[in-house]
């Protein structure tokens, strides 16, 4: 009986430590891996993927029924991520969901078209695409003005239009199930603002992140990311982001109130040691006030 007992107890312990193993660590403090200008994909767990093309990020999700890719990024791009999904499952793309306007995320959907999945993307993001047309970018199928629940396989993605903030078309994408968040641009872990901040509204990228904070989530996986960077990371990284650009739109306020108006003297006069550490600092951040000041001096 005592052998037994043991016997029991050692069988038990090694289904608990291989479940453990089995089951997915979030976060995952693995960077991307593969070269620099390549690919990778990294498995998240419970059928979601992280696909990685140079700096670019997307998911896919893999369901009963198919599977659910978001932003193809380009033609190059959207044939690599299509092989690494047929290493996977022989599944169909039902849908292509576009995080926003930008051509250098979505573009390269044909493929997915050609194998008859639906496109998905934000109302104003279809009048975008009609204004400023692509050969090689699908219209959307399916268009949505404040939230769209897209089902498939007994999964779900929550689509969120949170208002202007990059461009005017921008949504999030939430796994319930999960409580992950998608998010492109607007988030952009342990790094500065883009360069200039093309196409953003600084006050407005503010309140979105704000709003995101609220939102029932554990996790975010970013659309930017070298890699060397994890693949996923938690939800504080909205926050860090948001407290960067209120410290930089405060430094800039707060020399442009103390007489320092010239944009020129303001790049050199501004620091931010707190975000030394942040990926670009020393070649973005003087760009990041620049924009700054433009929002504060012309109102835009």
């Amino acid at each position: 009986m005592k052998t037994f007992i043991r016997q029991s107890v050692v069988i038990l312990s090694l289904l608990i430590s291989t479940l453990t193993l089995a089951a997915p660590q979030l976060p995952m403090k693995e960077p991307m891996g593969g070269e620099a200008f390549g690919h990778s994909v990294k498995p998240i767990g419970n059928g979601l993927y992280v696909f990685r093309w140079w700096v670019y990020r997307n998911i896919f999700l893999i369901t009963d029924d198919g599977v659910i890719v978001t932003d193809p990024m380009n033609p190059k791009a959207a044939k690599l991520l299509q092989s690494e999904i047929r290493k996977i499952t022989d599944k169909p793309v039902k849908y292509v969901v576009y995080s926003h306007n930008h051509h250098d995320h979505i573009s390269g959907g044909d493929i997915f078209k050609a194998q008859g999945a639906k496109f998905i993307g934000h109302n104003n993001l279809l009048k975008e695409l009609k204004d400023h047309p692509s050969p090689v970018i699908p219209l959307p199928d399916i268009t949505f003005s404040d939230s769209y629940t897209l089902k498939l396989g007994g999964r779900t993605l929550e689509l969120s239009y949170l208002g202007p903030n990059h461009g005017d078309s921008l949504a999030v994408m939430r796994l319930p199930e999960e409580k992950i968040l998608f998010v492109v641009d607007i988030v952009t872990p342990r790094r500065v603002a883009f360069r200039g901040m093309p196409d953003f509204w600084p006050d407005e990228w503010v309140r979105s992140l704000k709003a995101i904070e609220k939102m029932d989530i554990n996790y975010v996986i970013s659309g930017h990311g070298p890699e060397t960077e994890p693949a996923i990371d938690p939800a504080s990284v909205v926050a860090e982001q948001r407290i960067y650009l209120e410290d930089l739109m405060t430094a800039v306020k707060q020399a442009m109130d103390s007489g320092t108006h010239s944009p020129d003297a303001l790049r050199q006069q501004i620091k931010l040691p707190k975000y030394e550490n942040w990926r670009y600092y020393q070649q973005w951040l003087p760009m990041n006030i620049e924009r700054i000041w433009a929002y504060y001096h012309m109102g835009w």
